[in-house]
């Protein structure tokens, strides 16, 4: 996890409890009123409009952190990390959101957030830069790579709308990694999140391969 990630988080989390301080009456009946520990997550997440890890902060709050002088430092805190990073939790709220997947790529059911992506860019899936071949072309060679373990192409999903796609190629001792996000889907943080995930899910397809990004997750 970068630093930046480990921000992000941080963020996510400091503003879920100063949220859940100022409505902390609302809390305590939605936490009151559920059947177990996930359904009051659920609820205090939909409730405060946070991500599922906020939520989790906000039910591991203690007593101590309730007090006035608690209070003031997680608003410092929330002040701090949104001075180093460039964007707010309300501009791209996905940026610090668990709802993002990554799937592994279906040539069958993921051809449309494909052919998106490749009349916007115009280029081959295969990183290389040359212009894209017809969309069957480009899907066919792609399966030959992913059967031979050279590429792990994933959907990233946000319930059931696909937002994007992650794109991991092997190339020279490394794995290139390229992110696109959906125009409709852009300036949400989904790239950041998108990112974020496919770390893990690359390393478990190519352990102890390097990944190098090779562009950032268009607009993010």
């Amino acid at each position: 996890m970068t630093d930046q990630d480990r921000a992000v988080t941080r963020r996510a989390i400091a503003d879920a409890l100063l949220t859940a301080l100022e409505r902390r009456h609302e809390v305590l009946d939605a936490i009151v009123a559920s059947d177990d520990r996930a359904a009051a997550v659920e609820a205090v997440s939909e409730l405060l409009g946070k991500s599922r890890t906020g939520a989790e902060a906000v039910m591991g709050m203690s007593f101590d952190q309730l007090t006035k002088e608690s209070r003031r430092r997680i608003a410092a805190e929330l002040d701090d990390l949104n001075s180093q990073l460039s964007f707010t939790v309300g501009e791209r709220p996905a940026s610090s959101d668990d709802t993002l997947r990554l799937r592994p790529f279906s040539h069958d059911d993921d051809r449309d957030i494909f052919a998106a992506r490749t009349d916007e860019v115009g280029a081959a899936g295969d990183g290389s830069g040359t212009p894209a071949r017809s969309l069957d072309d480009e899907i066919g060679a792609a399966l030959e790579r992913l059967g031979a373990e050279e590429a792990a192409w994933f959907v990233a999903v946000d319930g059931d709308a696909k937002v994007g796609m992650v794109f991991g190629e092997l190339a020279g001792g490394e794995v290139n990694v390229r992110i696109w996000i959906h125009p409709e889907h852009r300036k949400k943080g989904y790239g950041t999140a998108a990112l974020r995930r496919s770390r893990s899910e690359l390393a478990a397809v190519f352990p102890a391969v390097p990944l190098v990004i090779r562009a950032p997750g268009a607009g993010n």
